[in-house]
């Protein structure tokens, strides 16, 4: 196989990915300022993402994935998808907000197992090919941060302030940043970075490698693998690394909840067109951890690997809490975000490496 389609599924998960992190960084800031109440609103918008996700295990894997060809399936979703995360760049009102929002997640939530479908599918050493092409979904979310610093620019100061030579020209721009109620409106331009991405990678889809339907299995194991998945947690390793990944999934999610307002504070005081690309270090570390973790996995064990991961977390907390005026620190602490983000990650290859050994087929249900 030449290079050509590869190439072409390391685009693809690089818009993948593009599209989420534009706006997930920002959205738990952005609620407060639409005027929705904290007792079920901003709730109610922000768990549109996990519902979608329980719903695409059912979805993604059972009916789309085996009754439409991936690619066609993906450009209809990225489209519908796309054109409902770009309207909420323009939407005020609660319902309307979390009905987009909800269409968004339950089309763009599938579309992550369906990419990852169609790059095994058309790779010719999957096992061997696929890292290097979902590392473009890493580089996507770290691209998709960098537009800020232009996007949250007070330009009205950037016209008004002489400036000599282009370097100097940039100097005035990346020291000009929104501030106050002129920032919170902007962040709505987050969905519309999003939205765009979504609608480039509708049309890219249809360049992508052809990958039919997969016929639906005769045995009803197969046609319910996340049957078959819930039923693998009977094995104790795998219950506990169920527990422990629910855990770590809550305090991921807490670093994303608060990081952006937190680091805006005035206690950090980081610029506004500078809060997405400081969370982004996390994703650069990410990958440069991913060059080191099969030595670190053949030196400290798999175990001790996701213990590391674990702990990360409680060291960029602690950053947080303890030492917010030291604000380069802060922005330095970042980088942990990658790194127990990839040691922790290990815990997949250990999964299917237990069950491997066992006898047992890792069943395609997304569940890990």
């Amino acid at each position: 196989m030449n290079s050509s389609p590869r190439n072409k599924l390391f685009l693809m998960m690089v818009l993948q990915f593009f599209i989420w992190g534009a706006w997930l960084p920002l959205i738990f800031g952005y609620l407060p300022t639409l005027g929705f109440n904290s007792d079920w609103e901003q709730p109610l918008i922000l768990n549109a993402f996990p519902i979608a996700a329980v719903v695409g295990m059912f979805f993604s894997n059972q009916f789309a994935d085996r009754s439409f060809s991936a690619e066609r399936f993906l450009a209809f979703s990225h489209l519908v998808g796309g054109l409902a995360i770009f309207s909420l760049t323009f939407v005020r009102s609660f319902w309307p907000f979390f009905f987009l929002m909800l269409v968004h997640c339950l089309l763009y939530v599938p579309t992550i197992s369906i990419a990852n479908s169609i790059a095994f599918a058309n790779l010719k050493d999957a096992q061997q090919e696929f890292g290097r092409v979902r590392m473009g979904g890493t580089i996507g979310w770290i691209l998709a941060a960098w537009p800020f610093t232009f996007i949250f620019v007070d330009w009205h100061k950037v016209a008004g302030t002489p400036t000599h030579g282009i370097v100097d020209w940039f100097g005035t721009v990346f020291g000009s940043p929104l501030t106050g109620a002129a920032l919170e409106a902007g962040t709505r331009w987050t969905f519309a970075v999003s939205g765009v991405a979504s609608l480039a990678l509708a049309a890219f889809s249809l360049t992508l490698p052809h990958t039919p339907p997969k016929p639906k299995a005769a045995d009803s194991e197969d046609r319910f693998a996340w049957l078959e998945s819930v039923r693998l947690l009977k094995h104790p390793f795998v219950l506990v690394l169920w527990i422990v990944t629910l855990v770590d999934a809550f305090v991921h999610n807490c670093f994303f909840n608060w990081s952006a307002t937190f680091l805006k504070s005035s206690q950090v005081g980081i610029p506004g067109n500078w809060i997405m690309p400081v969370l982004s270090l996390g994703q650069v570390a990410e990958i440069l951890t991913m060059f080191v973790l099969g030595a670190t996995l053949k030196r400290l064990g798999w175990r001790i690997t996701m213990i590391f991961g674990i702990l990360g977390h409680a060291v960029r907390f602690a950053v947080f809490a303890f030492l917010p005026e030291y604000q380069w620190l802060v922005v330095l602490v970042n980088l942990v975000h990658g790194i127990c983000y990839a040691f922790f990650l290990c815990h997949r290859l250990y999964l299917r490496g237990r069950l491997f050994s066992e006898g047992r087929a890792i069943q395609r249900a997304g569940a890990f």
